[in-house]
């Protein structure tokens, strides 16, 4: 009885990790997605995905922020132009809504933090976003935001990602890791 109890304690174990390295590849399929069922694709970081979770793939996420912060090094100078971005929201229902941002911060997190747009939760991975746009996930329901750039999955965070002119943003809500 007690091997039968571990056998399937690690069978869940390895499917768990499975689901995990599933959601971090590409924030899950178009039947991962809500209402809609329209995924726009982490990842986490990124995405956003628990932090307890993003443990396990943590020499994966100090990699990929560290080439997050390496491909977009701005001077000083550059940081502080002027930037006009969009972020597109899909919420749970399958509404859609954007919101042209201009801004000066140098990063996605800080942008849509002073827009007022979104909130959550600090961590050492960054900002975990819980709210966008007032709709709130619910962790107990696996649901989550996932972040997407120009409709193309995205291995960073909103904390790591440096803002460029022109630049397209999407947050999707998302159900299931």
């Amino acid at each position: 009885m007690k091997h039968t109890n571990l056998f399937r304690r690690g069978a869940a174990l390895l499917l768990s990790l499975a689901l995990l390295l599933t959601v971090l590849a590409g924030c899950g399929d178009a039947s991962g997605s809500s209402a809609s069922q329209e995924s726009s694709t982490p990842a986490s970081t990124s995405s956003q995905v628990e932090e307890s979770s993003s443990q396990t793939e943590t020499s994966s996420s100090s990699v990929e922020s560290s080439q997050a912060v390496s491909e977009s090094s701005l001077s000083s100078a550059e940081d502080a132009e002027t930037k006009d971005i969009t972020l597109k929201v899909v919420h749970g229902d399958g509404t859609e809504k954007e919101f042209p941002i201009t801004t000066t911060a140098a990063t996605l997190g800080d942008a849509l933090v002073a827009e007022g747009l979104v909130e959550g939760e600090e961590s050492s991975y960054g900002l975990f976003i819980t709210t966008v746009d007032g709709e709130t996930v619910d962790d107990a329901n696996q649901e989550w935001w996932c972040l997407t750039k120009g409709g193309e999955m995205w291995n960073y965070g909103a904390d790591a990602t440096e803002l460029s002119d022109g630049d397209t943003y999407e947050l999707t809500f998302t159900v299931g890791y």
